[in-house]
């Protein structure tokens, strides 16, 4: 599920770890770069929230706050519900 997406609404602690994410500014955890956090929703380079470990085999992590990341939209998708790379794994140069 992603945040603002469909299914139940997030929890009060997932909400604000959204809106401290976006007031920080951060980058994408999948690709690195900069994330337009002005951009509109269901823009590829915009903001969304992204499981670390996916909800459709970590049901019971959704409303985790400590499993949220920052990605582009196009990166949460292109990434699906496959487990997180290991640190240091490559990263296709085309994210």
């Amino acid at each position: 599920m992603r945040i603002g997406g469909e299914g139940p609404a997030p929890d009060l602690p997932v909400a604000a770890l959204v809106a401290d994410v976006r007031t920080q500014e951060l980058t994408c955890w999948v690709c690195g770069q900069p994330i337009d956090y002005t951009a509109k929703r269901f823009d590829p380079n915009g903001f969304e929230a992204d499981h670390y470990y996916p909800v459709s085999t970590h049901p019971h992590l959704a409303f985790e706050p400590a499993n949220i990341r920052p990605s582009h939209l196009r990166c949460n998708l292109s990434r699906g519900n496959a487990e997180p790379a290991p640190a240091g794994a490559w990263v296709r140069s085309e994210f």
